[in-house]
């Protein structure tokens, strides 16, 4: 992973923390001072943080399973959903629709039904047969949809863990996940709680700056969790092709020693002394 120093973290404004009235006393651990009546973050406990947190997620994402993005703050969304897809990982950036995690098989349902209006306002035949205001009615329903739920469109199963940038703000998702046993990556400002969450990474999570900073090295420990994957994969198939190859070599050393076997045995018979007296009879 591409190291993330100190200083990099220094210019982004990851250890601005809210007013000290505003803390949440269980991030005393990683607030280093207050200073001017705001909380400064220990900048070392979070690239010890982020180190951990990038650790863990890349083995989540080696074992072939997602991770959803979830941010829906305005400052949040840009960088969050341009990773997520550059990743191909599901991501929310809109609304966080209660029971997304809990209540999965009904999001599914909806997700059905997004697909279906899609191919539904795709086809030319079907859309030229519809009045004007129920294609308006259609093409509405199908924008909200996709605005809610496109970015987990292609989301088959439950993933496998969330990275979420700020967790006051996420909290119905946090407590899902919880209560499903899903781990959870998350941003943690002064005023949050950092014992909801699996791997809490001390940010500011108000800054553009420093939200991108953070997201994008969880990205990078992600992509290169994908190239392992992927890396594992390529090994097992030259190792599969190699014993396919070995055993075959083996099955031909067998049969052509099975057929010399044969040979000698035929040789054996016709020149052995019982066959020459046979021969001699027979004359």
């Amino acid at each position: 992973m591409a190291q993330v120093e100190y200083k990099d973290l220094l210019d982004a404004g990851v250890h601005f923390g809210h007013l000290t009235r505003k803390w949440d006393p269980k991030m005393a651990p990683y607030i280093f001072m207050e200073k001017n009546g705001i909380h400064i973050i220990d900048l070392n406990k979070t690239l010890a943080s982020l180190q951990e947190a990038s650790n863990a997620i890349k083995g989540v994402v080696r074992s072939g399973r997602k991770v959803m993005f979830v941010a829906t703050k305005k400052q949040a969304q840009e960088i969050v959903s341009e990773e997520a897809r550059r990743l191909k990982m599901p991501f929310v950036t809109d609304r966080w629709l209660g029971g997304m995690l809990t209540n999965f098989a009904t999001i599914r349902k909806s997700l059905k039904k997004l697909q279906s209006l899609e191919k539904m306002l795709k086809d030319e035949a079907t859309v030229n047969n519809l009045a004007k205001r129920e294609r308006l009615t259609l093409t509405r329903e199908k924008d909200k949809l996709e605005r809610v739920l496109g970015g987990i469109a292609d989301l088959t199963r439950l993933p496998a863990a969330l990275f979420v940038v700020d967790v006051k703000r996420e909290h119905i998702a946090v407590a899902e996940a919880n209560r499903l046993g899903i781990p959870v990556f998350a941003m943690c400002d002064t005023n949050s709680n950092p014992d909801l969450v699996d791997f809490p990474i001390p940010a500011n999570d108000d800054a553009y700056k420093s939200i991108s900073l953070i997201t994008l090295a969880i990205g990078k420990a992600i992509e290169e969790g994908l190239l392992e994957r992927k890396q594992d994969k390529d090994d097992q198939r030259l190792q599969e092709e190699e014993e396919a190859k070995r055993q075959e070599d083996q099955s031909l050393i067998q049969a052509k020693a099975e057929d010399e076997s044969k040979l000698v045995e035929g040789a054996e018979a016709t020149g052995s002394p019982a066959a020459i007296a046979e021969e001699d009879r027979g004359e």
